[in-house]
């Protein structure tokens, strides 16, 4: 999919590129055309003022003659031409301006063909000349000839330097394209893959739990004759693993709705301090069962604006996170303060430190630093992927660090105001 992507966006770029650079030259082409056309017009307009008996000796950008100074737009590139003159159906001079060789045979063709044209002016195509015809008042035609051989000339080396630009602009650009769109796509290369990997994570996790519900269902079934009050501890494994799937499937949609930007949040002001507090307390239990020490430091009246209900699972998480690695004998320790314009919520235990490249990766989902010990706590690596995505929502800031001096320490930045 990727590959298709890139290819398309490099195929676009370069249609793109290809059509913009095509108009262009084909405009410069025909820009350049019309001027050529334009001065071998004017050559010829010139050539026609010349007296019959005068050889007169161009410099590439002078003025024709009875030029007017302030005329602008009269110099000119020399061309070849030459004038015949014609009285009574035959042709009486040649005057080649000293500069081109023309035979006598060919000017008097050149004449016949213009004069049979019955315009003033033309193409010779089979002679590759313009022409352009002046009638004088005694009756005498005077017919200038240019070459159009260096018009053609001209306009082919043009044509060849746009297709060499044009190719070596395509080939640059393909280059350029490659790189843009490595660049372009590596994001959605990401979500791609980290979409195929939390498809593949989810899959496995529930299928854990489906895999106990039908074995126990197997053993329900296999003894029909046995009681409820018999049965009951392999209906309470179902039914408990029954809750657990639940929990994760409600995890995955409140994922799958901060991703789609879909989830519903319930915004108002909201006293942080007395939700930390209301927290605490039914973690008391937990803790001592678990035998951690609990502490915490909660400045009172700290307020702000965001969803009460997903702040206190974003304390809980975090709560649920550390009694659950402090370890035996461990210490869990919550702080909660002001710091300048927003509000600072630390968790820390005291259980063994995390390895250093595990630490970017934690809040991703499903990841587990430690998959056999998570597994046998009942987690699915989903609770940080979902403090994560209810801090970003309060656009807020969730950071870690782990130490052996320090221990684990969960770090969360949450402004006053949303």
């Amino acid at each position: 999919m990727i590959r298709r992507l890139r290819r398309k966006f490099i195929l676009i770029n370069l249609l793109l590129v290809g059509v913009v650079l095509t108009v262009v030259f084909v405009l410069l082409v025909a820009s350049n055309a019309r001027r050529y056309a334009d001065q071998s017009q004017a050559a010829m307009r010139m050539a026609l003022s010349w007296r019959e008996d005068e050889n007169p000796r161009f410099e590439i950008g002078a003025p024709p003659p009875d030029h007017n100074p302030s005329d602008e737009g009269s110099r000119f590139t020399m061309v070849p031409v030459f004038v015949v003159t014609v009285e009574d159906g035959i042709v009486t001079s040649i005057n080649d301006g000293g500069q081109v060789e023309v035979s006598r045979e060919t000017a008097e063709l050149a004449a016949a063909e213009a004069l049979a044209s019955g315009a003033d002016h033309g193409i010779l195509r089979t002679l590759n000349l313009r022409f352009q015809l002046e009638t004088r008042p005694d009756g005498t035609v005077r017919v200038a000839f240019a070459d159009q051989s260096w018009e053609s000339s001209s306009l082919r080396t043009l044509i060849l330097n746009c297709l060499l630009v044009w190719a070596l602009a395509m080939a640059a650009f393909f280059f350029v394209g490659l790189f843009l769109s490595s660049l372009a796509l590596r994001p959605v290369e990401t979500a791609w893959k980290q979409q195929r990997q939390f498809v593949a994570d989810a899959s496995h996790e529930l299928k854990t739990p489906l895999t106990v519900i039908l074995a126990n269902t197997g053993i329900v079934l296999a003894h029909p004759s046995d009681t409820v009050a018999v049965q009951s501890k392999w209906l309470e494994y179902t039914q408990e693993e029954a809750r657990q799937m639940k929990g994760l499937v409600e995890d995955l949609l409140f994922l799958a709705k901060s991703d789609a930007a879909r989830q519903e949040f319930q915004t108002a002001q909201v006293d942080l301090s007395e939700l930390v507090q209301g927290c605490l307390l039914p973690f008391e239990p937990v803790a001592f069962e678990a035998g951690v020490r609990r502490d915490a430091q909660v400045d009172p009246g700290l307020m702000l604006t965001g969803d009460e209900a997903q702040l206190r699972r974003l304390v809980r998480i975090l709560l649920d996170n550390g009694v659950k690695y402090a370890g035996a004998e461990g210490a869990v320790s919550l702080t909660l303060t002001r710091q300048q314009d927003k509000l600072r919520l630390t968790v820390r235990n005291t259980g063994t430190p995390i390895p250093p490249e595990h630490l970017p990766h934690l809040f991703e989902r499903f990841y587990r630093a430690d998959a056999a010990r998570n597994r046998a706590q009942g987690g699915y690596g989903l609770g940080l992927a979902i403090a994560r995505a209810i801090v970003e929502h309060h656009r807020g800031r969730i950071s870690v660090s782990s130490s052996a001096e320090s221990g684990t320490v969960f770090t969360v930045l949450l402004p006053k105001s949303t």
